[in-house]
């Protein structure tokens, strides 16, 4: 188990680079179909720093995100500021974080379940944050169904976890299968490493 101070100082000092592909879109085609529709009252978590944001309709949203680094929440500050997207932000650990059960129409994760070390709990919580029939979008990478790509994540994973606090070879899509919510539709990318997730709140 990685202790959480040590986790936090690997994603302040990975925070420049994070802003970066925010700027860049990075993985903005996926992003965008992922947040397509979403609306209300609405909880992004490990929000980094805000690469989602270009695709929420600013409208349409009253934003809530949270993250436990405050490098990342400076660079998703600045992201929210320069697309005049109104958003509260929380500096707070996900898997100690306590919010209100059903207070939100929307959870939105992507990309963070692979440093959680129980990423089955930290869904589950996302699923009681979110209101019953509420949306939870996901978009997370974790082991391939390609057994070649597959044994590379195994044998790289502990350097991976080591130098950036990330597990590349989790069955996520099994972790996610496991939760409390219901699946509503899945897609895989990337040799089956990138997932994205529309599910639904039970």
């Amino acid at each position: 188990m990685m202790n959480k101070d040590s986790l936090v100082r690997k994603f302040n000092k990975q925070a420049p680079t994070y802003e970066r592909n925010s700027r860049q879109r990075t993985l903005g085609k996926w992003r965008s179909a992922l947040l397509q529709g979403i609306e209300g009252n609405v909880l992004e978590v490990a929000v980094g720093a805000g690469a989602n944001f270009p695709y929420y309709n600013r409208d349409a949203v009253d934003l809530t995100a949270v993250d436990f680094s405050p490098e990342m929440l400076k660079s998703a500050e600045r992201m929210a500021s320069e697309l005049h997207l109104d958003v509260t932000f929380k500096q707070h650990d996900i898997e100690t974080l306590q919010l209100p059960e059903g207070s939100f129409d929307s959870v939105v994760s992507t990309l963070s379940l692979c440093g959680y070390e129980d990423p089955l709990r930290a869904i589950n919580m996302m699923n009681e944050w979110c209101k019953p029939g509420g949306s939870i979008r996901l978009m997370e990478h974790g082991i391939s169904d390609n057994k070649l790509l597959g044994t590379v994540q195994h044998l790289v994973n502990p350097a991976a976890r080591r130098i950036s606090g990330c597990h590349l070879n989790r069955d996520i899509l099994g972790i996610i299968q496991s939760s409390g919510v219901e699946i509503i539709k899945s897609e895989r990318y990337y040799g089956g490493m990138v997932h994205l997730v529309w599910a639904r709140a039970t």
